[in-house]
C-alpha cells in the first residue's frame, strides 16, 4: 500500500499537478458482503486496495487520470465517469481500475475537494449553501440534480398514503443500477436499470407523464412499456385529454412514476365518482319533483350534518362509489327541506333511465360476464366501492335484481364513439391459415382482435374463442355475417355468462 501510494504521489508531483493521494485497504467484512451479495469469487473483487486522489479542479481530475493510466495499465471496461454524468444524489468522481504493482488490481478515485465534501456530507455540505461558491458548470449541475432528487422525495411523501407506501416508493431509488438516456435537446436523464418510457416521462415532469400517449426512441415509434437502454434519445408525445392508465403500474420501476400514477388515478376516480353521484342523486330527486341545484344551501348544510358527511362533494363521491343509496339520500334531503316526511310527487319519473355514453371512466364498469353492447337492453347494479356496473338486461349473474335501491334502468346515449369487447364462439373445420384468415376478416370489418384461443375438438373440428372490440350490435352483426359465410363454419354464437 505504501509503495503504490508513494508511486502515485510522485507521478502526480512530477507532472506539476496539485493532488493528494490517500490509500485504504477494504475491510474483510466488506469484502465478504460484496462476494455474497454480488455472488463473485475473491479474484473478481477489484477494489481490495483503493486509492483516492484529491485535486483542485475538474480539469486536473482528467489530467491526473492520464497520469495514472500511463503509470499502470487500466482494466478494460472498468472506467466510470461520474463527473460528466453524476449520480442522482449528486455524487461525482472518476473511477478507474488498474493493474498495479505485482499485477494486483487497484481502484483509483479522482475528484475535487468540492466533490469530496459532497461525497462525505451529501447535499447538506456547508459549501452548497454559499452563493457563487461552485465555479464549474458540471459541479453546479450535480448540485441541482441532488436538490431535485430531494425535492422529488418530498413530492412522493405528499402523494403517499402512509409511511409504508412511501418506503415502497423510495426503496427502488436508493440502490439503482443506472442507465443514461437523452432528451431531444441533448440533456442527460439518469434512470434505474429496467426503466421504461413511462418512467422517463415522469422523470422529465409529472404533467408530461400524466398526458403521455406515445414515444419515439431514436426517432422510431415505440410502446410505452419499452425498457430503455443507455444512449437512447427519447421524445415523448402528449395529448391534453390523455390520462394515466392503471396498467402502467405493472411495468413502471421508478418511485416517482409509481407515486404520481397512483395519485392521478385516485384524483381521477374521485372526480368521476362525484359526476356519477350527481347524476344518480338528481335522478332520485326527480321523483320528488326537485333537483340538487334547486335546494337551498342551508338545507344542504343541515342534511350533511344528519348524513355525517363534510361536504356536498364528499356525499356525491360516496354515492358514485356505491357506498350510499341515492334514493335514501334524496328522501333525507327532501325531508330536511320540507321539515316533515316526504311523499313521492310523481311515481312515473322514478323509472327514468340514466343515460350511458361508454366513456364515463373508472366508476362505471361494464360487466365481463355478459359484455353489454350499444343496442342491448341494459340495467345498472350499484356495487359498494366499485360504482355502477352495467349488465345486459337478461344477464343471469345480476344480483339483487328486485332491489330498487341497487338496480335501476339504463339506456345508451345516441352518440357513442367507443369500442366494447364481445366474445364469439366459432365452431369451424380446422385447417392451416385459419387464424390469419379470421384476423384479416375482422380487421377488414374495422374491428380489433383482443384475444384468440383455439380448442381442438378432434382431428377435424376446432372451436375458436374470439374476443373482439366493436362499436355496437349492428357492427357485431356485420362481422358475424362475414364469419358465417366462411367455408366450413358450422356455428357462430355470441357468448354471455
Amino acid at each position: 500500500m505504501r509503495e503504490v501510494q508513494a508511486t502515485l504521489q510522485k507521478s502526480v508531483d512530477d507532472e506539476g499537478l496539485n493532488g493528494t493521494v490517500v490509500g485504504r485497504q477494504k475491510h474483510l467484512l466488506s469484502i465478504y458482503r460484496k462476494m455474497r451479495d454480488q455472488r463473485k469469487p475473491f479474484v473478481e473483487i477489484m477494489d481490495v486496495f483503493g486509492f483516492r486522489i484529491i485535486t483542485d479542479d475538474v480539469a486536473s481530475c482528467y489530467r491526473i487520470l492520464g497520469v495514472v493510466h500511463n503509470l499502470y495499465k487500466p482494466v478494460p471496461g472498468r472506467f466510470k465517469d461520474y463527473i460528466a454524468i453524476p449520480k442522482a444524489n449528486g455524487y461525482q468522481s472518476l473511477h478507474t481500475t488498474l493493474f498495479g504493482a505485482r499485477g494486483m488490481p487497484i481502484e483509483v478515485q479522482i475528484r475535487t475537494r468540492e466533490m469530496e465534501a459532497m461525497a462525505n456530507n451529501g447535499i447538506a455540505a456547508h459549501w452548497l449553501y454559499k452563493a457563487g461558491q461552485t465555479s464549474h458548470p458540471i459541479a453546479e449541475g450535480s448540485h441541482a440534480r441532488a436538490r431535485a432528487w430531494v425535492k422529488g422525495l418530498l413530492e412522493m411523501q405528499r402523494h403517499a398514503g402512509d409511511s409504508l407506501e412511501f418506503i415502497e416508493h423510495v426503496k427502488n431509488d436508493l440502490f439503482p443500477d443506472d442507465i443514461y438516456v437523452f432528451t431531444p435537446k441533448g440533456d442527460i436523464m439518469e434512470l434505474p436499470q429496467g426503466a421504461t418510457v413511462i418512467d422517463f416521462a415522469y422523470t422529465v415532469h409529472t404533467d408530461i407523464g400524466n398526458h403521455c400517449i406515445a414515444c419515439r426512441i431514436d426517432r422510431h415509434l415505440a410502446p410505452l412499456s419499452t425498457r430503455l437502454e443507455s444512449g437512447q434519445t427519447l421524445e415523448i408525445i402528449t395529448a391534453p385529454g390523455a390520462r394515466p392508465n392503471l396498467a402502467w403500474l405493472n411495468f413502471v420501476t421508478t418511485a416517482k412514476a409509481r407515486s404520481a400514477i397512483r395519485h392521478a388515478l385516485k384524483y381521477q376516480q374521485h372526480t368521476e365518482a362525484v359526476i356519477l353521484g350527481r347524476r344518480l342523486l338528481n335522478k332520485s330527486l326527480a321523483t320528488f319533483n326537485t333537483s340538487l341545484e334547486e335546494l337551498e344551501p342551508t338545507v344542504l348544510s343541515r342534511a350533511f350534518d344528519q348524513l355525517d358527511v363534510s361536504s356536498e362533494e364528499a356525499l356525491l363521491e360516496s354515492l358514485g362509489l356505491g357506498n350510499r343509496v341515492a334514493h335514501v339520500v334524496a328522501r333525507r334531503l327532501v325531508d330536511v327541506a320540507d321539515g316533515h316526511p316526504s311523499e313521492l310527487i310523481n311515481e312515473g319519473t322514478s323509472q327514468k333511465a340514466v343515460v350511458i355514453s361508454g366513456s364515463e371512466g373508472m366508476v362505471i364498469n361494464f360487466a365481463r360476464c355478459c359484455h353489454p353492447l350499444p343496442g342491448d337492453g341494459i340495467i345498472g347494479h350499484l356495487s359498494m366501492g366499485k360504482g355502477l356496473v352495467v349488465h345486459r338486461s337478461e344477464c343471469k349473474n345480476l344480483a339483487d335484481r328486485d332491489d330498487p335501491d341497487k338496480v335501476f334502468a339504463l339506456e345508451w346515449s345516441e352518440t357513442i364513439d367507443e369500442d366494447f369487447p364481445v366474445v364469439l364462439r366459432i365452431e369451424i373445420e380446422s385447417r392451416r391459415g385459419l387464424v390469419a384468415q379470421l384476423a384479416g376478416l375482422v380487421t377488414d370489418a374495422d374491428a380489433n382482435i383482443e384475444r384468440i384461443g383455439i380448442e381442438e375438438r378432434d382431428a377435424r373440428l376446432a372451436t375458436v374463442n374470439l374476443t373482439i372490440s366493436v362499436k355496437g350490435r349492428v357492427h357485431l352483426a356485420r362481422i358475424m355475417k362475414r364469419i358465417r359465410n366462411l367455408p366450413n363454419v358450422s356455428k357462430i354464437t355470441r357468448m354471455a355468462n
